[in-house]
């Protein structure tokens, strides 16, 4: 019902709450808002009268999804530094937990039209990323955002992709594979009800959520006037880690990142500088000494996974999604959830417990 991104709308929201709100909006002997303009007005009751949140909801759980929103268990709380243009809520597809992925996630963006030079580093970025149990978050557009994505889906780690668009509506169209693929290994987000489609400002919109969502935004390729610079600079002023991949100075689709470099943007060149720079920041980085919340507190099907790993040794994740009798790419996802909370670590393709992991109450290292 609401635009993305309107903060009139969301400090409206903050200060009447959901009920009055759409009471407001959807009841004509309701009064407005405390000095809404009637032009505004209006157009969010035409909005209002569209709306159809019951279908909307029948929609997302035909594929499987769910909505999202504050005060939920599964919200990502970093979103809640957008102040009032924080979504009013997100539409999700796949089995993931979303706030847990969130803690370990960095955002790799760029350029559509990047050269094979930037597909290669935003693949190579995504699956070191990935390996080292980072969730790897971009938008799902050709170019850099697809590259990402396919290198963390190759090293069959977690990645999340964020759209302007409804999330049965995969855009671009070309990318409907991949953003299915994504939906089954990892996460599919979307700000947009069921059933819209992106404009120009939307996808604009779609970028600030990527930058609250994650602990830091790496630029690949980036003309000067590119939307992932967009991405970049909303992480600056939300206090994250911003970072650009140097590249030749004769290419037009390196002058947007070295001119983020020449400002307060720091140099990357492959993912281990990127975890050791992001991984420096306290309390936002979790500690893999031991775990953040008490192993009675897992879910059944985490704790499942858990307790197949072998007391010594490891094993694949084959071999734990047989032992555990769960689906494969479900198992996978709470093996990385269980990496982001202490519990085991990833040795090449096998899986680990975590030598002396116990308990830590209180202690909430890395997010809430």
């Amino acid at each position: 019902m609401l635009e993305p991104g309107d903060e009139t709308a969301g400090r409206w929201l903050r200060e009447s709450g959901p009920v009055a709100l759409w009471h407001a909006l959807s009841q004509d002997d309701a009064p407005p808002p405390l000095g809404a303009s009637p032009t505004k007005f209006a157009g969010l009751r035409l909005r209002a009268a569209r709306a159809r949140p019951a279908l909307d909801l029948a929609a997302v759980a035909a594929l499987g999804g769910r909505f999202v929103c504050p005060g939920d268990e599964e919200w990502p709380s970093q979103l809640d530094d957008l102040g009032d243009a924080r979504p009013i809520g997100l539409w999700v597809r796949g089995a993931a937990n979303l706030r847990i992925w969130a803690l370990r996630s960095v955002a790799v963006v760029g350029a559509r039209a990047c050269t094979d030079y930037g597909a290669h580093l935003a693949a190579t970025l995504g699956a070191g990323l990935a390996e080292r149990g980072w969730t790897v978050v971009s938008g799902a557009a050709y170019g850099i955002d697809g590259a990402a994505h396919r290198g963390a889906l190759a090293a069959n780690g977690p990645t999340v992709a964020v759209l302007a668009s409804g999330i049965d509506h995969p855009y671009p169209r070309g990318h409907t594979e991949l953003i299915d693929r994504i939906a089954e290994q990892g996460l599919v987000v979307a700000e947009l009800p069921p059933g819209d489609h992106p404009t120009r400002s939307r996808f604009i919109q779609r970028n600030r959520v990527i930058a609250a969502l994650t602990r830091g935004t790496v630029v690949v390729e980036a003309e000067l006037r590119s939307g992932s610079l967009v991405t970049a600079r909303r992480a600056q002023t939300l206090g994250r880690f911003t970072m650009g991949m140097p590249g030749p100075i004769t290419s037009g689709l390196s002058a947007g990142v070295h001119q983020l470099l020449r400002g307060e943007a720091a140099v990357v060149t492959d993912a281990h500088e990127v975890v050791e720079l992001v991984g420096s920041i306290g309390e936002l980085a979790p500690e893999r000494r031991g775990p953040t919340f008490a192993r009675d507190l897992l879910d059944p099907v985490a704790l499942r996974v858990l307790e197949a790993l072998p007391a010594r040794g490891g094993a694949d994740v084959a071999h734990l999604a047989r032992e555990s009798g769960t689906p494969r790419d479900l198992a996978q996802g709470k093996l990385f959830e269980l990496h982001s909370l202490g519990f085991v670590q990833r040795c090449g393709e096998r899986w680990e417990l975590v030598r002396g992991a116990h308990s830590t109450e209180g202690s909430r290292r890395g997010g809430t």
